[in-house]
């Protein structure tokens, strides 16, 4: 599986396009806010002749679903969430007006991700864990073949999601990290939706929220 990132928005948030050698690809966390992001994610989908077959949200933020709209609508593709997360985007265009944004709607017509759910796209598989704390339905997506997770707001480099908005839990999420996440191995590398990639190993060893016993 290869793994494309793109920084999009003000909030430099994450988004991933995840492709195999059959060009299928999904998208996580479109975050593309700005008719020019936008074309930079159509551009690269149209020169590797990839076939975007399903939308992926870790989590229902407005920063990282900025591009729900557009995407869901340029492909036709379901939209994928955990349904505690659903009221998120149900709300997306009254938040992001409060931060000063101008979102489009984005669609409703959902699939609920729930913990074990297996997603399959050509040669592919990611498999779903819930992993809330910084949302009520947070989810962090893995492959086991390619030792990676997509975490969303969950763990960053050097540091955790923030638990202080809406649905926000500190306990909860350091359940999610400690007992969900750190466990799937050293050896995966981890994608976050914010800043650069690293590895459980790393954060293990020095990332201060996460004192391993």
């Amino acid at each position: 599986m290869q793994l494309k990132t793109f920084y999009f928005n003000d909030l430099r948030e994450c988004t991933y396009i995840l492709w195999d050698d059959t060009c299928e690809c999904v998208i996580v966390d479109p975050g593309c806010y700005s008719e020019s992001e936008k074309s930079r994610l159509e551009k690269f989908v149209l020169e590797n002749s990839l076939k975007p077959v399903m939308l992926l949200n870790t989590h229902g933020h407005f920063d990282h679903i900025m591009g729900n709209a557009f995407v869901s609508q340029k492909w036709n593709v379901k939209t994928y969430i955990h349904p505690d997360d659903k009221p998120h985007l149900e709300r997306a265009v009254q938040y992001s007006n409060m931060f000063g944004y101008n979102v489009e709607a984005p669609s409703l017509d959902t699939v609920d991700l729930n913990d074990g759910d297996e997603l399959k796209f050509g040669n592919s598989l990611l498999k779903v864990m819930t992993t809330p704390g910084h949302t009520r339905g947070g989810v962090s997506f893995y492959s086991e073949t390619d030792k990676f997770v997509i975490t969303g707001d969950a763990l960053f480099a050097g540091s955790i999601g923030r638990t202080d908005l809406p649905g926000g839990d500190y306990d909860q999420l350091m359940e999610s990290l400690l007992g969900k996440i750190i466990k799937l191995g050293d050896d995966y590398s981890v994608y976050p939706g914010h800043g650069p990639a690293t590895t459980i190993a790393n954060e293990k060893n020095t990332n201060p929220f996460l004192r391993y016993e």
